[in-house]
This record gives structure tokens, sequence and C-alpha cells, in this order.
């Protein structure tokens, strides 16, 4: 029994050299990749035991001492925290709940338009907000936005309204981030749903027409369930950014009469690391944000599964 295991590995570690040798070309292109990978994604990771340590500068990550859990018990102690923590969940469900619907109801007219030219064209423009980073956005919505001469509230004086100052009023600050970051990524968004329409059996719609259906009635009998498995793996990968945030847009738009409530987690472990130079604290911060985040990928999968049996694995 141990010489014919000993025969199956071998022949098993043959064929596998055969295969290396065959696909070594392929093997060399992808080599810097994963150099890359290991060198910038993985070798940061022991990174993570600054959450258990108190971090010295002059001694670095080996000699600082480790300190257990007290970062945890300072985290949780702490108000400012879990004022960050609902903000960053309030904020992240309501991009949620306005943002996910979004891409797919794009995805979804733009599937319906018989001009492709035109298609093309509001294609390209959905799209380009994207490439703009957040930096630019911001001094182009605070002069759009801007309480005193912006476009908006322009039209609401001449309407006989009050002017909104939707970057330093508390009351519109969420739903000002939630509309802006809609408008910017709805476009690149909405890609993956529209690869996913191309695959939808167009023998459907023939029968579908053949019993009388209109546009709506397709739309809601074969297109929306020929994309439910990507809709699902995307919802389920959405689920998990329920306690992330988009830094970027956030760090920019945000400012002092706003602080209560659109500091998030992100701010948060900035402030704390690069500005307080408190890294061990700000490490517990951002590994406990992940785990939470691991969490909801995962029961989200498991729920997923459950009802409609698909998932990311």
């Amino acid at each position: 029994m141990t010489a014919s295991n000993t025969t199956i590995r071998s022949n098993k570690r043959r064929s596998f050299m055969r295969r290396v040798r065959k696909h070594k070309l392929h093997l060399i292109m992808i080599l810097p990749v994963i150099c890359w990978y290991l060198l910038f994604r993985y070798g940061p990771l022991y990174g993570i035991t600054l959450a258990f340590k108190e971090f010295r500068m002059l001694s670095g990550i080996t000699g600082s001492p480790w300190v257990g859990f007290a970062n945890y018990e300072q985290l949780f102690k702490s108000y400012n925290f879990w004022n960050v923590f609902r903000n960053t969940v309030t904020i992240a469900a309501l991009k949620f709940v306005f943002g996910f619907p979004a891409p797919i109801i794009l995805a979804l007219m733009l599937n319906e338009l018989r001009l492709q030219k035109y298609k093309r064209v509001v294609q390209s423009l959905s799209y380009l907000p994207h490439f703009i980073s957040w930096v630019i956005l911001t001094g182009i919505f605070m002069v759009i936005l801007s309480p005193t001469r912006g476009p908006i509230n322009t039209l609401l004086k001449s309407m006989g309204l009050e002017s909104i100052y939707f970057l330093g009023d508390p009351r519109y600050f969420r739903g000002t981030l939630v509309v802006t970051g809609i408008w910017k990524g709805v476009g690149w968004g909405s890609i993956v749903y529209l690869a996913a329409l191309g695959g939808v059996n167009e023998e459907l719609y023939d029968a579908a027409r053949v019993d009388g259906c209109g546009r709506w009635a397709r739309i809601w009998h074969v297109t929306i369930p020929g994309i439910i498995p990507v809709i699902t793996i995307m919802l389920i990968l959405s689920v998990g950014s329920l306690v992330e945030d988009d830094f970027d847009q956030i760090f920019n738009l945000l400012n002092d009469a706003v602080l209560s409530v659109g500091d998030v987690l992100g701010t948060f472990i900035y402030r704390q690391g690069v500005k307080n130079l408190d890294y061990g604290y700000a490490t517990a911060v951002e590994l406990f944000r992940n785990l939470i985040s691991l969490v909801l990928v995962l029961s989200a999968n498991y729920f997923s599964k459950r009802v409609n049996d698909y998932g990311l694995w």
C-alpha cells in the first residue's frame, strides 16, 4: 500500500512538472504579478500585530512591547468610536439602499435602448465621473452646491425657497454624500450588469412576446431572472461594505460643521494613525472593521445559498 501511494505521488509530481514546462512562458509572465502581491498585499499583513502592541517609533514593530487587548479595551470604552461607528453604518446603509439598485436600473434602461449610437453616448457619459478624482469633484461640488452662488441654490431662491447649505448642514450632508456617490459610480457599476444582460437567452424574449408579454413584463419575467446570479454575487460583496466607507469622498467633503454626522471609521483611523501617531490603536480599529466585514460577507453568502442557491462558493 505504501509503495502504491509512493507511485501515485511520483506520477502526480511528474504530471505537475510536465504542466509547468508546458506553460513556463505563462508562468514567467505572471511572476511579476505574484511578486507584487506577495510584497505589497501579503507582506504588510505582519503589521496586524500592531493592534496588540504599543508602537514605539525607535523600536519598530518587532521591538515594540506587547499590550494584549489594551487597544481594544480603549476602543470599546471610547464614546467617539461608537459615534463614528454609527455614522459609518448609517451612511453605508443609505448608500446600499439607494446606491445598490442604481446600476441595475441604469443597465436595464440602457439594455432597452434600440439606437446603438445614442446608447454608446449615454454609456460614455455615465462612465466619465468614475475617472475623476474626489479632489477635483470636491471643488466642483463646492461651486455647484454653494449656498450663495451655486446654480442649485440660485434656482431654489428664484422659486421663493430658502437656500440650503448642502455641505455644511448636518441635516443634508449624508444625503449629499449618497447622491454624489451614486452619480460618480452608477455608470461604472452598470458595466457588470450590462455584461450579464448580454448573456440572457434571446429565445426567452421571443417566447415571452408570443405569450403576449409587453416590455415591462419581459423585463420582470425574463431580464431580471436572467441576471439574478450576478445580482446575488454583487449583493453579497456589497453587504461586506456596510462598515466600510468611501474615504476619498468623505475626507475631501468633510468639515467641522458636519463632523458629528460625517465622521466615519476611515477618517477616524486617519486621525488616530497619521495625526496622533497612535498606530496601535488605529490598527486595532481597522482590524475590528475588517473582521466585521468578513462576518457580514460570510453571513450574506450563507443566507443567499439557503434562499436561492446562489453564492460566492
